[in-house]
């Protein structure tokens, strides 16, 4: 089976309240980011978050994935617009807990339809790696929206 790794690494100083990070990516395609429990919890100010670097690698993962499934059916997309939020909840009795992903993808398909557009969305979502690793842990929702060209 071949297989990839994908490395990061973070530096925190300080409590959880007051401290910060500094996250760093392998591959060196990413600035050094600063991360804090403020940019998570309130305004980002510069610096980012776990849910922002997750929906960041949800919306990739997915464009990659429904573009796969539109061309394998045919219909390769000229174009794919995808928007991800990743809901963080912190004031629950539950915790702290990542409770939802939400894609939207506006998209321009030749020779599809709205309808057929929007099957493709979700057989899309089911085949990105991001989705499957949240499933059944994280509501996924997909909107999907035919942009003619």
């Amino acid at each position: 089976m071949a297989t990839a790794q994908s490395r990061a690494q973070v530096t925190w100083e300080g409590d959880l309240p007051t401290g910060n990070g500094l996250l760093k990516a392998e591959s060196g395609a990413l600035p050094e980011m600063p991360i804090s429990w403020a940019s998570r919890t309130q305004r980002a100010k510069g610096k980012t978050s776990p849910e922002e670097l997750l929906a960041s690698a949800h919306a990739g993962c997915y464009a990659m994935a429904l573009s796969n499934t539109l061309a394998k059916q045919g219909t390769p997309p000229a174009r794919l617009d995808i928007s991800a939020t990743c809901t963080f909840d912190f004031g629950g009795p539950a915790g702290a807990k990542i409770t939802s992903m939400e894609l939207v993808v506006r998209g321009v398909v030749p020779g599809l339809d709205q309808q057929g557009f929007e099957e493709a969305a979700r057989k899309g979502e089911q085949g990105c790696p991001v989705s499957n690793a949240l499933r059944n842990n994280v509501d996924i929702s997909v909107k999907a929206e035919l942009v003619r060209g």
